[in-house]
C-alpha cells in the first residue's frame, strides 16, 4: 500500500505520511532531527510528545522518536579523543539536532530520512558518513532500516540508538515479556535484577540490557501492547521514565553509554563500508 505525503503546518510544520487504507500515519519534521513526532495508528496515537517542550528551540525534545548518533549516552565532560585532538561530543551525539533531508521512497511505500556530515558536525566528529532511516508504515508495524556508510580514509567508530517515546494510561500498570534475567542500571552503572529494577517504573528508571531481539511492553489499563524486534548489533534493549510524564522509553541501541571511550560494542566501518540496522514496532489491541 503506497502511502500518501504532504507538507502540513496544523498543529507545527511537519510532512505527513498517511495510509489511506487505514487512516495510520506519521508526522516527521526533518529539520528538528529527522524527528517523528507522531506515529497514528488504528485511530490511536502511539507516541508521547510534550508539545510545548517542542515548540521551545532552546530545549531538547522530549517526545517522538529522537535519533542517536554518533553516540548512545554521554562522556565525561562530553569530551573525546580521536587521533590525538580532543574534541566535543554532546550527550546523545548530533543527529538529534541537526537538519536532514526528507524523500519518498520511489514506490511510496516509506519515506527515506538523510544526514551527511556538516562543517559543524565536523568540530565535534571529524568523520565523513551518510545515514539513511528507511521508515516504512504498515498495517500495525512501523518499521526503520538504517544504513550507516563511512566516506572517510579512515576507520570510523560509532554507535546507534533510537529513543522512542510510547504513550502509555498508568504507568504503575505497565508489564514487560521477554527482557533478560539482569540489566545494568544507567544511574548507578550497577548490575541488577531486571524485575527488581523495573519496580521503580513509576518513580523513574533508567536500564539496559541485552542483548535481545524482542521485548513487548504492555499497557494494562488500555489493554495495548508494543513489541519492539530487532537484528544484531541493534539488540540492546533501553527502558527510561521521567515521571510524572505518561510515557515509557523502549530504545534499541547497539552499544552502551562510554563505547566510544571503552570500545565496548563499537560499530567500526572501514572506509566506503556500511553497516545496515533493523528494528520494527508493533502495535496491537488485546481484550
Amino acid at each position: 500500500m503506497s502511502l500518501l505525503i504532504s507538507q502540513k503546518e496544523f498543529p507545527y510544520h511537519h510532512w505527513e505520511c498517511l495510509r489511506e487504507d487505514s487512516g495510520d500515519c506519521l508526522r516527521i519534521v526533518p529539520e528538528r532531527g529527522g524527528l517523528i513526532t507522531s506515529w497514528k495508528c488504528n485511530g490511536r496515537e502511539v507516541l508521547y510528545l510534550d508539545q510545548l517542550r517542542f515548540a521551545d528551540l532552546s530545549k531538547s525534545v522530549r517526545g517522538g522518536i529522537p535519533v542517536l548518533f554518533p553516540i548512545c549516552g554521554d562522556l565525561p565532560d562530553n569530551k573525546i579523543i580521536f587521533e590525538n585532538k580532543e574534541y566535543l561530543l554532546p550527550q546523545h551525539g548530533f543527529a538529534r539536532d541537526s537538519y536532514w533531508k526528507l524523500n519518498a521512497i520511489d514506490d511510496k511505500s516509506g519515506v527515506i530520512l538523510s544526514l551527511s556530515e556538516t562543517n559543524s558536525s565536523l568540530l565535534c566528529y571529524p568523520f565523513q558518513f551518510d545515514l539513511e532511516m528507511e521508515i516504512k508504515l504498515k498495517n500495525n508495524i512501523l518499521e526503520i532500516i538504517t544504513r550507516i556508510k563511512n566516506n572517510s580514509h579512515r576507520i570510523m567508530p560509532f554507535s546507534f540508538g533510537l529513543h522512542p517515546y510510547f504513550e502509555i494510561s498508568n504507568l504503575n500498570q505497565v508489564k514487560f515479556l521477554g527482557l533478560p534475567d539482569d540489566c545494568i542500571n544507567q544511574k548507578t552503572m550497577m548490575q541488577n535484577n531486571t524485575n527488581k529494577e523495573l519496580e521503580g517504573l513509576s518513580k523513574g528508571v533508567d536500564l539496559i540490557s541485552g542483548p535481545n531481539t524482542s521485548t513487548k511492553l504492555f499497557d494494562l489499563k488500555d489493554r495495548i501492547s508494543l513489541e519492539m524486534i530487532t537484528k544484531e548489533p541493534f539488540d540492546l534493549n533501553v527502558i527510561w521514565t521521567d515521571p510524572p510524564r505518561n510515557m515509557v522509553c523502549l530504545e534499541p541501541w547497539t552499544s552502551p553509554r562510554k563505547s566510544l571511550l571503552n570500545g565496548e560494542r563499537t560499530i567500526k566501518l572501514k572506509h566506503g563500508q556500511i553497516q545496515q540496522l533493523y528494528c520494527k514496532f508493533i502495535f496491537n489491541q488485546f481484550i
